[in-house]
């Protein structure tokens, strides 16, 4: 059987990536934080650990949003990549999907920081809805 492996990258090409293996989990994020990064209403990712995602040639250039937490980003075209940080040591890397070049490929399981989301922005899904983020 044949590891999965996910691409994608920035909208210049300066920066792509290569995920292997199968993603610990995905969803929407609607935290003010991810909403800035983007420019978007909300944020869809998928979550890999570190050492399943591969750079190419390099890593995107990061910012400190907080304190332990990044943002990836390409310097040359500005495209959002990734967030960044550690949960239970484990060093993560959540890639946005709309980087990857299959984003259909994956479909969110669920909602954080749900209790952020902008009033406006009705969802009609049944995925679960968790007001922080499962940390």
């Amino acid at each position: 059987m044949t590891e999965r492996t996910t691409e994608g990258g920035c909208m210049c090409g300066a920066i792509r990536y290569k995920a292997f293996g199968e993603p610990l989990g995905s969803g929407y994020c609607h935290c003010k934080s991810c909403r800035h990064h983007t420019g978007a209403p909300l944020v869809a990712y998928m979550v890999f650990t570190a050492k399943q995602v591969e750079w190419i040639p390099k890593a995107p250039a990061s910012y400190e949003s907080s304190p332990g937490k990044f943002r990836g980003f390409c310097r040359n075209c500005g495209t959002s990549l990734t967030w960044e940080g550690t949960h239970k040591g484990e060093k993560l890397v959540e890639l946005h999907v709309g980087t990857l070049d299959n984003p259909e490929e994956f479909s969110p399981n669920e909602h954080t920081h749900f209790g952020e989301r902008i009033d406006w922005l009705e969802l009609k899904d049944n995925l679960p809805k968790f007001h922080a983020s499962i940390e």
